[in-house]
């Protein structure tokens, strides 16, 4: 309770805090995550999901990505968890400056948070690959059809980044914007593994650096506050 106590302190005494979140955060929504025991990596396929989710994959073999993607990326009916209906409240308060999410269930938008940048993208966008046409995610999710397609004939593809595909620049550009900006600096549910979106944090040029995990990461030595507990238990005591 003493370090959840220190990190209500740092956040009352900062105006530019911005949240990085990873898997971690979404767990407590019922999501599962990638790497853990339980997570998506360790699940049985006939392919290794990392395959799964490459563009080559995508590219050579869509009706095996779409069946894939349709039966573990749904997260349609998920609902946000205490997490992201607190950093809504933070972000009313005009504290929280930027969500950065590794994430793309899009539960923080659907939480009501307005600032947010999605890194690796999200399911509610879809873009037919010929037309450019953009499409819902019902269209993905709720269509019987083994590979979704636009009425040109066009493959819809989420737009989600895959392994082997470049992040959005724009999204690239804010991200190192708001966390030069940052005063303080709250990392959460991610192991920080995940390039390039761990590299961001390096951009951080605030005083201070919190990190919110169950694991240890390679950044805990340089932050000013770690604690190794669930995110749901550490928002629940934190009361915003």
């Amino acid at each position: 309770m003493e370090k959840i106590k220190k990190l209500k302190a740092l956040i009352d005494d900062s105006n530019q805090v911005v949240f990085f979140g990873g898997a971690g955060v979404s767990t407590e929504s019922g999501i599962p995550d990638f790497r853990s025991q339980d997570g998506l990596y360790h699940m049985k396929y006939d392919y290794p999901p990392e395959e799964i989710l490459s563009h080559t994959f995508f590219e050579e073999k869509p009706k095996e990505f779409f069946k894939f993607y349709k039966d573990k990326l749904n997260c349609l009916e998920v609902k946000p968890n205490i997490c992201h209906h607190s950093l809504k409240k933070l972000e009313e308060k005009g504290k929280l400056k930027a969500i950065i999410t590794q994430n793309i269930d899009g539960l923080h938008t659907k939480a009501g948070s307005k600032k947010v940048l999605e890194l690796h993208g999200s399911i509610y966008r879809n873009t037919c690959r010929n037309c450019k046409k953009k499409y819902g995610p019902e269209s993905i999710f709720n269509e019987n059809t083994e590979i979704p397609t636009c009425s040109c004939g066009g493959i819809i593809k989420p737009d989600v980044v895959l392994y082997e595909e470049p992040l959005d620049e724009e999204t690239i550009h804010e991200t190192i914007n708001v966390l030069k900006n940052a005063d303080l600096l709250i990392i959460a549910g991610t192991s920080l593994t995940v390039y390039p979106a761990s590299s961001f944090i390096h951009y951080f040029g605030g005083k201070n650096l919190v990190i919110i995990n169950r694991d240890e990461t390679s950044f805990d030595s340089s932050a000013t506050l770690v604690i190794h507990d669930s995110l749901g238990n550490v928002f629940k005591n934190l009361n915003i």
